[in-house]
């Protein structure tokens, strides 16, 4: 078993339901040094900031979880990478897996994608103040994507 950090569509209950039937919400967790960004492929990922703080969800997981969000997040045709990364969990700090896209490029979200990630995020109550700056940035690109 090991632990994943969700901060995209795998903060979804329900999704991971689906992809990971063994997988048992921990909680509420952060990513220190990092940012949240939608990136040119139209989805989440997280780039390095000194400063910068990620919100998410930590998750417990079997092999068969962790094989299934490998397919999910196509690591096999390079769409996104994997690294071991510390988390906080409430006082702990533990390693977790955190899935980065290939592009830190800043682009447009896919059509209803971020509307499932900050559902996800009210649902899971993360800051409120976090929720509206990943809704403003990712509609400030959005914007300037159509104009």
């Amino acid at each position: 078993m090991g632990l994943h950090f969700a901060y995209g569509s795998n903060m979804d209950r329900a999704g991971m339901a689906a992809r990971c039937t063994g997988a048992r919400a921990v909680g509420p967790a952060t990513l220190k040094g990092w940012r949240f960004l939608i990136n040119q492929d139209g989805y989440a990922t997280v780039t390095r900031s000194a400063g910068g703080i990620v919100h998410g969800v930590l998750w417990r997981l079997t092999a068969r979880d962790r094989a299934a969000l490998d397919a999910y997040e196509s690591l096999g045709s390079g769409l996104y990478t994997v690294r071991t990364l510390p988390v906080r969990a409430g006082a702990r700090c533990v390693p977790a897996l955190v899935y980065l896209g290939r592009s830190r490029v800043p682009g447009p979200a896919r059509p209803g994608y971020l509307d499932a990630v900050l559902r996800a995020a009210r649902e899971w109550e993360l800051p409120e103040t976090y929720i509206r700056a990943i809704a403003r940035s990712a509609a400030f690109r959005e914007t300037r994507s159509i104009g």
